[in-house]
């Protein structure tokens, strides 16, 4: 019984663990060393303690299930058109399973995730159960209010990064728990409406600002409610929010929510909880816990540069077809939207880092280079991108690394072991209006919708903040020059969006996600929410896997013989350990989600 506990969604309990007593205590019945009694944690301090316990769960580590097998990186990204695996062929098993579409209900790092959900969401309820229970004169209302409002928000927050995953879930409040013999619980009906009270619960009753910047603010919730109303194509209802927080809204710290200057800014652990950080996951290092709480436990530390002066494991590398994506027409500067992937950005597949290379030179989309390493380009601050010497496996996973979690040169304090400081944006400014774009698009204005759009791309338009050459090749840390660092190009667009009518408007507004939020373990879920049981999905991945498999030079080993299918890959199996744990009277409560 404890064992079905433990797996199935009570795994996770306080920040330490809580012993509860129903009988005086005995000599034999004193609490185990290190463990913390609910009476001592019944005040403000405890409430707050177990609440960043809650908190610290964001980054997917710290408990069960949480690491690189259950990280976002896998289901948002490599699942995608994003990226590849990376590493060596038959490395990190089973990723490459979801990569090539053929994950099944008893891979492990879905159970992980699964766990690791149920345990965050435990930790959020924990909260909730402790509150009523600290004396009056111990806590304000106000105080209280605050604290529980956090702890509904990150519930929903949990919950619903579980329904991106596969839709059909348990919700589970505070009134459920092993105590109330109540803890297996069904996934009979989908749970958007809960999250939607939980979320409204939290806008009305957090504060615009906070503390800290890492704590949920009221402009978050009411983006992540958005965000819930736009996966269930509830435009109309997300469209006031969204104005709202374009508007009106601010960060936890008090900044009016922006674009930072630079799009790499997002990405510079001494410029993170900027203007544009709407809902951030803090990351830090050198704190005392080994790179633990760094931009790591979800397994994005492992991707990036395989050499250089912060080489990393060489996880996530981009793929041909991404890196196409940021082809622009040479004469006004938009995107190839249907013709990317009609030819492939000059790379140097198959080629030794002492080959010689000269790099693609047709017009490109600024935000490439801040977002993959590739041959010959400056990579931040550390040099030259000298090709395959900085790849794990060009013949597995391609020619270009990761680099948006990288750390700079310049900042050595923001890197401890194979961790960074760079904070995960689970939601930023620039998610809000191109939300707000596809909004527009399906239940407003066309005009607005490409207003929306255009702000987005001034920002990659403005060579000052595009990778610029090195003044010294030898020595990068003397600095940049003036001179692009490659064939930069990148126009707004002037009345296309009601030219061209709304179909054309509705495939820029994504395309215009997909070059944005690149590598941000957004992709695979975009994808889902588009397709809404048309077909999309299937239809954009499959072209996706042909092109890929049919690159000249290029074995694509884990692809061969993908097949993306409709009406089953878009949503993840529910693990299979969780169905045989929810057995009752014979009958599982958990039902498996279609064709699977």
């Amino acid at each position: 019984m404890k064992k079905l506990v433990y797996k199935l969604m009570i795994a996770g309990g306080m920040m330490a663990m809580v012993f509860l007593h129903a009988c005086k205590k005995s000599y034999l019945e004193r609490e185990a060393i290190g463990s913390t009694s609910e009476s001592i944690l019944a005040t403000k301090a405890g409430a707050e303690a177990v609440l960043i316990g809650a908190y610290s769960l964001l980054n997917n580590g710290g408990t069960v299930g949480g690491g690189w097998p259950s990280g976002k990186w896998i289901f948002g990204g490599v699942a995608s058109d994003d990226a590849h695996t990376g590493t060596e062929a038959g490395a990190l098993q089973p990723v490459p399973a979801f990569e090539n579409y053929t994950e099944d209900a008893t891979l492990y790092p879905l159970n992980d995730k699964w766990r690791f959900f149920y345990s965050a969401i435990q930790r959020s309820n924990d909260v909730l159960r402790l509150l009523p229970k600290i004396p009056k004169d111990a806590i304000t209302d106000d105080q209280a209010l605050q604290i529980k409002a956090e702890a509904v928000f990150l519930r929903a927050v949990y919950h619903f990064e579980a329904a991106l995953m596969w839709r059909n879930i348990p919700y589970v409040d505070e009134s459920i728990s092993f105590a109330n013999n109540n803890y297996i619980v069904g996934n009979d009906g989908p749970v958007w409406a809960k999250l939607e009270d939980d979320f409204k619960f939290a806008a009305a009753n957090l504060t615009d600002t906070k503390p800290a910047p890492g704590r949920a603010n009221s402009w978050a919730a009411k983006a992540f409610l958005a965000k819930v109303y736009l996966f269930q194509h509830k435009f109309t209802d997300a469209k006031p929010l969204l104005t709202d927080l374009i508007t009106k809204g601010v960060t936890a710290n008090g900044k009016k929510y922006d674009l930072m200057e630079s799009y790499h800014d997002n990405f510079v652990p001494s410029k993170k909880n900027g203007p544009e950080s709407v809902f951030a996951v803090q990351m830090s290092v050198n704190d005392g816990a080994g790179g633990a709480n760094g931009n790591n436990s979800n397994g994005e530390g492992n991707a990036g540069p395989y050499g250089g002066p912060y080489p990393s494991y060489g996880f996530y590398q981009p793929s041909f077809s991404l890196v196409n994506s940021y082809k622009t027409d040479p004469a006004t500067g938009l995107p190839l939207i249907s013709t990317f992937n009609d030819s492939d950005v000059k790379n140097d597949q198959g080629l030794a880092s002492s080959d010689p290379f000269t790099p693609y030179t047709g017009t490109l989309d600024s935000r490439l280079d801040w977002t993959v390493g590739r041959r010959g380009i400056p990579l931040l601050d550390w040099g030259i991108m000298p090709g395959q010497a900085w790849v794990r496996q060009q013949s597995v996973a391609g020619p270009y690394v990761h680099i948006k979690n990288a750390n700079p040169q310049s900042e050595p304090g923001a890197r401890e072991n194979n961790s960074t400081a760079v904070n995960y944006c689970m939601i930023r400014f620039a998610d809000v209006l191109l939300w707000a774009a596809e909004v527009e698009v399906e239940a407003g204005s066309l005009d607005q919708a490409e207003i929306y759009v255009n702000r987005v791309r001034a920002r990659a338009a403005n060579p000052a903040g595009w990778v610029h050459t090195y003044i010294d090749n030898s020595n990068p840390l003397k600095g940049f020059t003036n001179t692009p660092a490659a064939n930069y190009k990148v126009g707004l667009y002037n009345g296309e969006f009601t030219q061209k009518g709304k179909d054309f408007a509705r495939e820029a507004v994504r395309f215009e996600r997909k070059l944005e939020l690149a590598m941000e373990n957004h992709r695979f879920f975009d994808l889902q929410r588009y397709d809404n049981g048309t077909g999309y999905m299937a239809d954009l991945l499959n072209a996706y896997i042909k092109h890929e498999t049919t690159i000249p030079g290029y074995n694509f080993t884990y692809m061969v013989g993908a097949k993306f299918t409709k009406g089953k890959n878009e949503i993840y199996p529910i693990p299979q350990a969780q169905i045989d744990l929810s057995v009752v009277n014979g009958k599982p409560l958990l039902t498996q989600n279609p064709n699977y």
